[in-house]
């Protein structure tokens, strides 16, 4: 049965407001949950980004809900090793209940530090051998490398019973076969159904098969259509950019310039808005359909939190469960 969880999204919210929010999801129903790792929002006009891994030990301890964490362990913010530790802790105190999403990254988070930023490629081998070395330390292995990454001596004394999944993120389909070799599971967003079969199909074709898959909708719920496409428009209309574009842009203020191109009706293209939850149903539904294991819904209406919870929570998870057990 395809779970239905909450997207934590740090860059709107103060941590004390997200911690309650996620709560209220846990209460209203949904499975699970998630969060991105940022240093910085997308947007001035978001205007949060609380430490994510301060914030997951206490929705974790507040909720029943498994978590999940996008995070960047390729060497700039964060050795992989410290990934490696801070992951290990949650799923040694919360067993069977949290996972990663480990990334290639983005300039806007990872150039706080100051170093070279490299081409797609170099990021993209990085992440690759940040894993590595993360799961031999999940595995209680003394960890010496030398490579794009460097790591010496590190072994962590308090391990999980069971490690947690890294589940690769991706948002092209030449991203998803190249994770489908390694990962435990591959994690995309929303987008055109066709596009998403993409996906899928390539994830699969290099060695995703009966993996598990999950996806990171994003929505934009409201009393009006109108209300929501603003909502959405307000708040998220930096993410419409191209995928090219997202790794490589250094500050909020930048991203806020290049997306004043972008119009309400660009945003409206590529996001699912609509004030009538059996609309949000029923694209909920072919989500499930398509075989995700976890879909977690992140409204990006900033005003609309509460009302989105509680009317998911009561309109649309029941149904979407009743779906999910038919399958």
């Amino acid at each position: 049965m395809t779970r239905i969880g909450y997207h934590a999204s740090h860059e709107q919210y103060a941590p004390s407001r997200l911690l309650d929010l996620v709560v209220r999801a846990d209460q209203a129903g949904f499975q699970s949950a998630m969060c991105s790792d940022h240093f910085h929002p997308w947007t001035e006009t978001q205007g949060h980004s609380g430490f994510a891994w301060s914030w997951l030990g206490a929705a974790l301890q507040a909720t029943k809900l498994p978590f999940g964490a996008v995070t960047v362990p390729g060497g700039w913010r964060y050795n992989p090793a410290i990934i490696a530790q801070a992951a290990a802790t949650l799923a040694e105190m919360y067993p069977g209940r949290f996972w990663i999403a480990p990334g290639s990254g983005e300039l806007l988070n990872e150039g706080i530090v100051g170093e070279r930023w490299p081409v797609k490629a170099e990021r993209n081998a990085r992440l690759k051998e940040a894993c590595e070395i993360i799961r031999a330390l999940w595995a209680g292995e003394t960890v010496t490398h030398r490579g794009l990454i460097t790591v010496e001596e590190a072994r962590l004394y308090s391990l999980p019973k069971e490690p947690p999944k890294i589940v690769g993120a991706a948002l092209s389909p030449a991203t998803a076969e190249w994770i489908g070799g390694w990962a435990d599971g591959m994690i995309t967003t929303v987008r055109a159904r066709k596009d998403l079969q993409a996906m899928i199909d390539a994830f699969r074709r290099g060695g995703g098969e009966g993996k598990p898959i999950y996806l990171q909708a994003q929505l934009s719920f409201a009393k009006t259509k109108a209300e929501a496409l603003h909502g959405a428009w307000d708040q998220w209309r930096t993410l419409m950019l191209p995928t090219a574009v997202l790794g490589e842009v250094r500050t909020p203020a930048h991203f806020e310039a290049l997306a004043e191109i972008m119009r309400p009706e660009d945003v409206a293209a590529k996001m699912r808005i609509s004030a009538d939850p059996e609309q949000h149903l029923e694209w909920l539904a072919e989500d499930v359909q398509m075989g995700f294991e976890e879909i977690n819904l992140h409204c990006v209406h900033r005003d609309e939190q509460e009302r989105f919870i509680d009317v998911f929570g009561e309109r649309v998870l029941p149904q979407l469960r009743t779906i999910g057990d038919s399958g």
